[in-house]
């Protein structure tokens, strides 16, 4: 998501799937004082709905800005030329993603860990 289409989906005030988990922050006062200024632009999205989708799309960046690590060699495209794995922090963030994923999931139902 681009942060231009983070405005967009403020307007809407769409509020998408959450947790059973909180997460308690208290933020320096620069930018306590910005998702204020956000809150009165956007009255239909609260101060929790900022601060979820300003987390995602900072998340959604920084998982995209891990730095490509060449693994062991896995593949050849169809020139014949090498595809090596990424052994580097994006496989192992998304892999950790996924299993607290579906940690959170399963609480959500009620499962048992």
């Amino acid at each position: 998501m681009r942060i231009q289409e983070l405005v967009a989906h403020w307007e809407k005030a769409n509020r998408g799937e959450r947790t059973r988990q909180q997460f308690s922050i208290n933020l320096p006062l620069k930018e306590a004082a910005q998702v204020l200024a956000l809150k009165e632009m956007y009255p239909d999205c609260s101060e929790e709905q900022i601060l979820t989708d300003l987390l995602c799309f900072a998340l959604g960046e920084l998982s995209q800005s891990f730095p490509y690590e060449a693994g062991k060699e896995v593949a050849q495209d169809e020139y014949g030329d090498p595809i090596y794995e990424d052994a580097g922090l994006t496989p192992k963030f998304i892999r950790l993603a996924q299993k607290y994923r579906s940690t959170l999931e399963a609480e959500a139902v009620g499962e048992p860990n």
